[in-house]
């Protein structure tokens, strides 16, 4: 087993063994799980309605996607969450010299404990994603945008976890990780509102807005480059958690 691996089942052990975590995972599953059970018996009311418009929107436009958009809501708080002891915890413990004393990598090391922490949210997005697939079971899905929007979702987790794992590097404090990687997560997201008001909504201030590029997943579009561009997060963030940790490693030798 390779020692980026070997970071990686820590980092994951070090999440299920604690209630925090767990807690929090039962909180978003449970809030999901609400929000189906609501946006399905809604759709249930309406459905003889739809029957009789011309294209009208499926099970999957009024169930899977906003139930899907709403967990990407709730992901922009609970990652901060999970990933804020990944570094934070080890030096506020004092165990992180130890853990650069290991003679691993500084960027094996962020990438073992980015690895990790996103193996734990993947596995939240596949509980949630579980709900609408289930109705498969009795009413016709449109199987291609819930896997665009699932792709978009595990993308939006990917670069949420990078950024969490690069605040947690910085801050001395969990606390002081999650509420940076919030506010570098909200600075993303709400980039471009001040341009919309404006009315501009094609420039390259919208680009750098998160919501721009998770949008199209939702209605079924898989473009290169909304994916390049959380992959570019994603390669960001780490190389700039690898770096503050070459710092924290020369100051301690």
């Amino acid at each position: 087993m390779s020692r980026t691996a070997l970071i990686a089942r820590h980092e994951w052990r070090r999440l299920g063994v604690q209630p925090f975590a767990w807690t929090l995972a039962a909180i978003v599953v449970a809030l999901m799980a609400w929000q189906f059970l609501l946006s399905l018996e809604g759709y249930l009311q309406l459905a003889p309605k739809l029957g009789a418009i011309k294209n009208a929107p499926g099970v999957t436009d009024l169930v899977a996607v906003p139930l899907l958009r709403s967990f990407s809501n709730l992901l922009v708080l609970l990652v901060p969450l999970l990933t804020m002891r990944a570094f934070a915890g080890e030096r506020r413990a004092q165990t992180l010299p130890l853990l650069l004393a290991s003679g691993i990598g500084n960027a094996r090391i962020v990438l073992g404990k980015y690895v990790g922490a996103l193996g734990f949210v993947l596995v939240l997005i596949a509980l949630v994603l579980l709900m609408p697939l289930v109705l498969g079971f009795g009413t016709a899905l449109d199987l291609g945008k819930i896997a665009a929007g699932a792709l978009g979702l595990g993308l939006f987790a990917a670069a949420l976890t990078a950024i969490g794992i690069l605040a947690s590097a910085w801050a001395a404090q969990p606390a002081l990780a999650a509420a940076a990687a919030l506010a570098i997560t909200s600075l993303l997201a709400a980039v471009d509102a001040g341009a919309r008001l404006q009315g501009i909504s094609n420039a390259g201030i919208n680009y750098l807005a998160l919501p721009t590029h998770l949008e199209p997943f939702f209605r079924g579009l898989v473009a290169s480059v909304d994916i390049i561009y959380f992959l570019l997060i994603v390669v960001v963030a780490l190389a700039l958690a690898a770096r503050r940790l070459d710092t924290l490693r020369s100051r301690s030798d």
